[in-house]
């Protein structure tokens, strides 16, 4: 398959959208049903959501950097240990917003799949964010739904130049085109005579905003599958690009040892 040399069904909305869309609220999906192995013992008896981070669990952080954002409507996989990330929620009264759950406790349905069972929730016809929530930042999430707006995309993927293994490759019109995993020099692309040294390599941060035209081309697929496959199986067909705001100050909670580093960022 030959590359697109041009953005391929993008959606353009105008500014006076984009200011109505903020007026009126966003919506989103936090990423809370994985098993959380690399935070083990803590998750043998709790969901990585419900870690305590500057004596806040990590769900709590999450939902308040979107609700400050204007993301008033909130969806939540659950799968380990749902029962504790629901009774939360409820217990704080849903943060005074919409949230609701999709709930994966019979089967965890990767990133892809979790996206797709809840296409329901996102039924307005606007862009909206996936967050993991084992993120922290220092992100501006309304700059970064302007930026993916003016981008014309229908994937904004948050990205960096951190030092990591894995890297989404991006060409110099900033479309997405492969991957590389440059421990095993693996390289996966839909691009005929792909060219590795003119793409630029970036670590994705778990932020992204999307597009609900990302559904039609999910709609053949499985229940289960990865985001990033996907992104890596449709980029020759739709435009997927990423943001790298300026001094981005990101954090995955995911291990143990990153535990400290995460309540210094957020108590100083």
């Amino acid at each position: 398959m030959k590359a697109a040399q041009n953005p391929i069904n993008s959606v353009s909305p105008s500014p006076s959208l984009l200011e109505r869309d903020l007026g009126r609220g966003l919506k989103a999906m936090i990423f809370a049903a994985g098993l959380g192995t690399r935070l083990k013992p803590l998750t043998d008896t709790m969901p990585k959501a419900m870690v305590p981070v500057a004596g806040k669990p990590l769900l709590w952080h999450t939902i308040q950097k979107l609700k400050m954002a204007g993301f008033n409507e909130i969806i939540i996989n659950v799968h380990h240990f749902a029962e504790q990330i629901i009774d939360y929620v409820e217990a704080n009264n849903r943060f005074g917003i919409r949230i609701e759950f999709s709930d994966e406790r019979d089967q965890l349905l990767d990133t892809g799949g979790g996206i797709k069972k809840a296409a329901w929730f996102f039924d307005d016809g606007k862009p909206f964010l996936i967050h993991n929530v084992d993120i922290l930042s220092n992100i501006d999430l309304q700059s970064l739904y302007r930026s993916h707006l003016e981008n014309n995309a229908i994937a904004t993927l948050v990205c960096s130049e951190r030092k990591t293994s894995r890297y989404l490759l991006f060409d110099e019109n900033n479309f997405l085109h492969g991957w590389i995993n440059e421990k095993t020099q693996e390289i996966r692309t839909p691009v005929t005579n792909f060219n590795l040294e003119t793409h630029r390599r970036l670590a994705f941060s778990g932020i992204h905003i999307l597009h609900p035209e990302i559904f039609r081309y999910m709609q053949p697929l499985p229940e289960k599958f990865s985001i990033i496959d996907f992104y890596l199986s449709v980029c020759n067909e739709i435009h997927i690009s990423p943001s790298t705001p300026n001094n981005l100050n990101i954090i995955d909670v995911g291990k143990i040892n990153s535990l400290k580093e995460a309540d210094k960022f957020l108590l100083y």
